[in-house]
């Protein structure tokens, strides 16, 4: 299209949401009964979600079949693989046959696999999850002491299909000592969906100097999150007693008071030391202890990573992405930049921030959502799901806005699509 047709055009849209709209008018409803919002993706899908199983552990299979159920995942999706279980640590050599089978089960729509088991938890010196998202690869592992690694495709992505646009199907664990503790797991973050909940997010600096790495940008995480996510700073060497924990970043080898803290569902933590992803190890505090404490995702280093900063989650990008409606496993993958030493746990699926909210005000609809990037979004109606659409204004989602006012065409289905601005290229 000619750069002025496309100009006019954006002009013409734009001023459709500055009129009285009369696109399949309808007399404006009282209330939103009828009227359905469809937002551009921002969560994994079940269907977009493997789940891989060993069939010789008997608590691999008992939440494997309890996930499918609960996450209504297809039969296709459950891979079934078999190795002994029991251990920590897995040799190349006995992982390469299992990768192999993985990949040559996995039906081309899956983004994500889920684990279910706890050990192992390693594969030489990578970690399970990231074995299973990469293949074995040393590149993945410091070189020698301290050493960076490989940098992740995904860190900072914000797309929704990192399969087929990355090429990498990131991996977290559900992982858990008894079935009990998983099913706690997995209802947890079924229950979160879409809820938005209010709490606090914890940023807490301790006297840790090693592992207080991350502190340094807290101030600046803090601001960033102003009318997105309450944040709050704290010093010490743990919070305790509250009742509102939603996100709980810290540098220590063992986290006290968890038994005092209340975790909303959809909750996610995690403490920056060496060991915390050697799920059995007792030195250390394990990631495990942040699930059994109520938190539904958490994440460890599985080797010595010493404190690089870059092999640990980045706070900020994780609750940005999370609280954009993205699902647990999408938003923890994008927020670390060197994650081959390190195990991601919990509840993949867990989206606490999707969804949206819709209510009536004359001749207005208000839409309350998280999922809407920066950028401009066409809207269109009909009365009918299967259309015909007609294009009824255009939208500018601004950083970190939630409410938006769509004109009130009446019952029926509103669509907003993703649009690039005419004088973007």
């Amino acid at each position: 299209m000619h750069p002025d047709s496309m100009l006019r055009a954006f002009l013409a849209a734009l001023l459709l949401l500055t009129l009285p709209c009369s696109v399949g008018m309808a007399a404006p409803p009282t209330d939103t009964t009828g009227i359905h919002v469809d937002l551009p993706g921002s969560r994994l899908q079940p269907r977009e979600l493997a789940v891989i199983v060993n069939d010789a552990d008997p608590l691999s299979v008992q939440i494997g079949n309890y996930y499918r159920q609960a996450r209504q995942l297809p039969e296709a999706n459950i891979i079934h693989i078999r190795f002994r279980p029991g251990h920590g640590r897995m040799s190349p050599a006995e992982f390469a046959p299992l990768k192999a089978a993985v990949d040559k089960a996995t039906p081309e729509q899956v983004q994500a696999y889920a684990l279910t088991w706890m050990t192992p938890f390693r594969v030489d010196c990578m970690s399970i999850t990231s074995a299973f998202s990469f293949g074995f690869d040393k590149a993945w592992c410091s070189a020698k002491r301290c050493a960076p690694t490989r940098l992740n495709p995904l860190y900072n992505y914000a797309g929704r299909r990192p399969w087929s646009d990355r090429g990498v199907r990131p991996t977290m664990s559900i992982a858990a000592k008894d079935f009990t503790t998983a099913q706690q797991l997995i209802d947890r973050g079924i229950t979160s969906d879409g809820t938005r909940p209010a709490g606090t997010a914890y940023l807490l600096s301790t006297p840790d100097k090693a592992r207080n790495v991350r502190a340094s940008n807290f101030r600046r995480i803090q601001q960033a999150m102003q009318g997105w996510i309450a944040t709050q700073q704290v010093t010490g060497k743990g919070i305790r007693d509250r009742d509102d924990v939603l996100f709980y970043f810290t540098g220590i080898t063992k986290v006290p008071y968890l038994d005092t803290l209340g975790f909303k569902p959809g909750a996610v933590a995690d403490h920056l030391t060496s060991a915390g992803g050697k799920l059995t190890g007792k030195k250390q505090m394990s990631a495990l202890r942040w699930l059994e404490a109520g938190a539904t995702g958490s994440y460890g280093t599985v080797v010595e990573p010493c404190n690089l900063p870059g092999k640990f989650p980045n706070p900020g990008l994780l609750m940005d992405s999370y609280g954009s409606g993205r699902s647990l496993v999408q938003a923890y993958w994008q927020s670390v930049q060197q994650p081959g030493e390190g195990i991601f746990i919990g509840e993949p699926l867990a989206a606490p921030f999707a969804g949206y909210k819709l209510t009536a005000e004359d001749d207005d609809l208000w839409l309350n959502t998280r999922v809407l990037q920066p950028g401009y979004y066409q809207l269109a109606y009909s009365r009918y799901p299967v259309g015909p659409f007609e294009i009824a204004g255009l939208l500018k989602a601004r950083y970190h806005q939630t409410g938006f006012r769509l004109p009130m065409l009446g019952k029926g289905y509103y669509r907003l699509q993703h649009v690039r601005a005419p004088n973007s290229g």
